[in-house]
């Protein structure tokens, strides 16, 4: 066989090149379109450590929000300084749907009050974009305390000799600030005695140190169902579903009495409004999805979700309540 000399081969070689050059640039071009998409993520930023309440609802809807938005979700927690640290790091983040902040009231209601030199501010850093759950507090006392109901607990307060003692997950929070609500417009003395934490303000309560607590409920369903907590009012405009036998604190004639330790998603600053509707949407189809409501439900809190907007006026109206009681009361971070 008739060998082809080698400058030949290397010619026929080139003008192969050449002729495919067209089609490869043509397959380069095309490629991020026929490559595969990768997912992008969403991230619920948490101001609380793993386990709490906070948590426990971030971890609930990721999975069915991420189906939502046919995307991954995935909860990072950024614990610390009352949920500042969480506040600043969304705030500082793109301005995108991709970084969410879930956080209880606290953070965003009361903590400008709280303190003078915050690092972000709510009603300019951060942007609603859905009310998650409601968390109405609870008064409840020890189980073989005298008192049965909320009317009995006031008239004990009325002559008691000494203030009835109040424990407080920390001085400036949600329990903290309902308690003076309570003294206000019932016209009582109470004592308050601040712990770290809801915790040991429970335990406290359990073993008849302190008189009363106001909680979440989620917080408290254990110990009720175990029977060392009786609830005896709620602080709401309505009865809890979970306990339909126990008035509100407006049933007994004391009004004014009126506290959601609420959870709600914020984005940072400047993210276009119609990105946040469509974020908005997707939650409110994840929280009312049946196994999703269900299991929050079933942990004492109420599943709401609502628009942007909804959220806007709820925290303004919050930021309003909540600086009054602050201020009215002079109290200052511990």
């Amino acid at each position: 066989m008739t060998s082809i000399p080698s400058t030949r081969r290397r010619r026929c070689l080139s003008m192969a090149l050449a002729a495919l050059a067209p089609l490869a640039a043509l397959v380069c071009a095309a490629w991020p379109a026929l490559a595969p998409a990768q997912p992008q993520m969403t991230r619920i930023v948490v101001a609380f450590p793993p386990g709490g309440p906070v948590d426990f609802v971030a971890r609930t809807l990721a999975e069915q929000l991420g189906k939502e938005l046919g995307s991954i979700v995935v909860v990072e927690n950024k614990a610390g300084a009352n949920g500042a640290i969480a506040a600043e790091y969304v705030s500082r983040a793109q301005p995108d749907t991709r970084t969410l902040w879930l956080t209880s009231v606290g953070a965003v209601a009361i903590n400008p009050a709280l303190y003078p030199k915050l690092g972000y501010k709510p009603a300019t850093d951060l942007a609603p974009v859905s009310l998650v759950v409601s968390n109405v507090e609870m008064l409840v006392v020890n189980a073989k305390a005298p008192y049965g109901n909320g009317a009995q607990f006031v008239a004990a307060a009325r002559q008691a000799r000494t203030p009835l003692t109040m424990a407080s997950s920390g001085t400036g929070s949600v329990p903290h600030l309902a308690m003076e609500l309570l003294k206000e417009h019932a016209g009582i003395q109470l004592a308050h005695i601040p712990y770290k934490g809801a915790a040991p303000a429970i335990t406290d309560v359990v073993a008849g140190h302190v008189d009363g607590f106001f909680g979440d409920i989620p917080g408290l369903i254990g110990q009720i169902s175990a029977g060392k907590l009786k609830p005896v009012a709620i602080a709401a405009s309505r009865r809890h579903p979970r306990f339909p036998e126990v008035r509100t604190f407006a049933e007994i004639g004391i009004t004014g009495v009126d506290s959601d330790n609420w959870y709600a998603l914020f984005a940072p600053k400047g993210t276009p409004a119609a990105e946040i509707e469509k974020m908005s949407q997707a939650v409110q189809r994840a929280l009312n999805t049946p196994s999703v409501k269900s299991r929050l439900e079933a942990s004492g809190t109420e599943v709401v979700g609502s628009t942007p907007a909804e959220l806007a006026r709820a925290l303004q109206a919050d930021t309003l309540k909540w600086s009054r009681v602050v201020r009215a009361n002079g109290i200052t971070p511990d």
